[in-house]
């Protein structure tokens, strides 16, 4: 695996972590994770979630380092139905209610940027926009 790693020129921390997370999965079981398939998969998959209580982002890391290990290393198939990626939680951002809006205005101290907050806040833009 770390040739295919180097061959493929990844990084020197993903080829640790994916070779981290091989090693996981095979201590996991006891076995070699050549002798492991895909219903050794979803049971590691599901023990990330419930045990480890890893979140969708490294639980989809665990995946793609064993997928890089079947198909590249082992030249077995994937079937991206047998174990698919966890979806992604999406947290929707705070809003501020009208009364912490107005005491936000209220609190420039300036005319200038009272006018600018006001802008702001009435054309909706987002602090990524800024």
């Amino acid at each position: 695996m770390l040739e295919e790693l180097q061959r493929r020129h990844y990084s020197e921390a993903t080829t640790r972590r994916y070779i981290r997370f091989i090693e996981r999965f095979a201590q996991h079981f006891h076995r070699s994770p050549d002798r492991l398939g895909p219903q050794h998969i979803r049971e590691y998959q599901a023990q990330l979630f419930t045990l480890q209580k890893l979140s969708p982002g490294s639980v989809t890391n665990h995946l793609c380092a064993l997928r890089f290990f079947y198909i590249q290393t082992l030249k077995r198939p994937w079937s991206i139905a047998d174990t698919p990626y966890p979806k992604k939680t999406h947290r929707l951002p705070t809003i501020l209610s009208q009364e912490e809006v107005a005491q936000l205005i209220d609190a420039a101290c300036t005319p200038f940027h009272r006018t600018i907050l006001m802008t702001l806040y009435a054309t909706g833009v987002r602090d990524a926009e800024l």
